[in-house]
């Protein structure tokens, strides 16, 4: 039976733990945390609860206030461990839903969204996919939110913001799924405080910036929001099927996710993990989180990920160099190439995965055509980078 597994399905698998997938923003899986998964798989253990799994429970503990300093978010803050960035997303707008509700007299848990008073969305023009399914699970209507102009790199344009007031949800982005920009937050939370808005920070990859002193910069303002989502499945490089997510009010975080009380399940003063996330059962994501950050260090986060913007650098410079147009500023790790003409670009997106020496998807910029170039993993080298470059520019010049 495994014999026919590895015959037929792993022809049908795609290397994004390689050195040379640039495709979407993946990430690959470290050692250590590839190990400790397999270590996780033969303990089979369900992390919904204490009880269930005193092990994953305390990793949880460690691993979420580790996350907590190294992202520079406040210490008081409560995290959970999710699928990844759209169900992060989800909860931290359900505690931002349940938060903004209850200002106004509603507990939104029990009465649900009927009669409720209207909230306010609020989103930037290059707003994530995931954050607007997150806002449609939610009952928030995709179709109601308010949509904020953004500038040539896909900034939110603070100067556009509309008016703002305590029955509104402000969606900030740490990291473009295509140019890698930031959102300014200092100016969007200067609005917020003002107004008493909620701010969400969808940084599924971007929030890692944080975590790199030469990078820090780029999210300046961003620990001034109120919950934050991100994914561990992409710059920590852990294995898939993990996101995290802060919330800065944890009443409000508990209050929108923690199960009714039940006969069987006995109250515990310590944290319980299903208390914090939308699903119950699950499996244990923290050991594998435990194990990324006790083998690399503070240092070796900062590292891993510098690096990787480092590439991306000279991926553009190669490119530039070899006279096609990169279209975004590259301050993190993705890179945005026109080889000319869309239909050319398109072209060389499909020979180049043809090719095989490297994989890159196609995408859409300011309603041109590029090829999207996403430097996420631990195991790219500067080999791999100009071993790529020289394939895709003698595929290009091919043409």
């Amino acid at each position: 039976m495994l014999a026919l597994l590895d015959e037929v399905g792993s022809r049908g698998t795609i290397a994004n733990s390689g050195g040379r997938y640039f495709g979407y923003v993946n990430g690959g899986s470290l050692p250590a945390a590839r190990a400790a998964s397999v270590l996780s798989l033969a303990w089979d253990q369900n992390a919904a609860l204490r009880s269930m799994s005193p092990t994953a429970a305390v990793l949880e503990d460690i691993a979420g206030g580790w996350l907590l300093d190294l992202l520079g978010l406040p210490a008081t803050a409560s995290f959970a461990f999710v699928s990844g960035a759209t169900m992060a997303s989800f909860t931290g707008l359900a505690a931002a839903r349940h938060a903004v509700l209850s200002r106004a007299g509603w507990d939104v848990e029990g009465m649900g969204l009927f009669d409720a008073p209207r909230l306010n969305v609020v989103v930037g023009e290059e707003v994530h996919v995931s954050v607007m399914k997150a806002v449609g699970l939610l009952g928030l209507g995709r179709e109601r939110v308010v949509r904020v102009p953004s500038d040539a790199q896909g900034r939110m344009r603070a100067d556009a913001l509309p008016p703002l007031d305590e029955l509104t949800i402000v969606c900030t982005q740490a990291g473009n799924v295509n140019s890698g920009s930031f959102d300014p937050f200092e100016e969007i939370c200067d609005r917020a405080a003002r107004a008493r808005a909620w701010v969400h920070v969808d940084g599924a990859f971007g929030l890692w910036a944080a975590a790199v002193p030469s990078l820090a910069p780029l999210v300046r303002g961003a620990s001034r929001a109120d919950s934050w989502a991100t994914d561990a499945h992409k710059w920590l490089n852990v294995p898939y099927d993990c996101g995290l997510v802060f919330v800065r009010d944890a009443a409000a975080h508990q209050h929108a996710m923690q199960l009714q009380p039940a006969a069987y399940l006995a109250p515990d003063a310590q944290r319980e993990p299903a208390h914090w996330t939308p699903e119950a059962s699950r499996r244990a994501r923290a050991v594998e989180v435990w194990a990324a950050l006790r083998s690399l260090g503070r240092d070796g986060v900062a590292e891993m990920i510098e690096r990787s913007c480092a590439q991306a650098r000279r991926f553009a410079a190669g490119l530039r160099a070899a006279g096609y147009e990169v279209l975004n500023d590259v301050p993190i790790n993705q890179v945005l190439v026109s080889f000319g003409s869309d239909e050319m670009t398109r072209r060389v997106i499909e020979a180049v995965q043809r090719d095989g020496t490297s994989w890159c998807g196609g995408s859409v910029w300011k309603s041109r055509a590029v090829m999207r170039i996403s430097v996420s993993s631990w195991a790219t080298t500067d080999e791999d980078v100009d071993r790529s470059l020289g394939a895709m520019i003698s595929i290009a010049r091919a043409f």
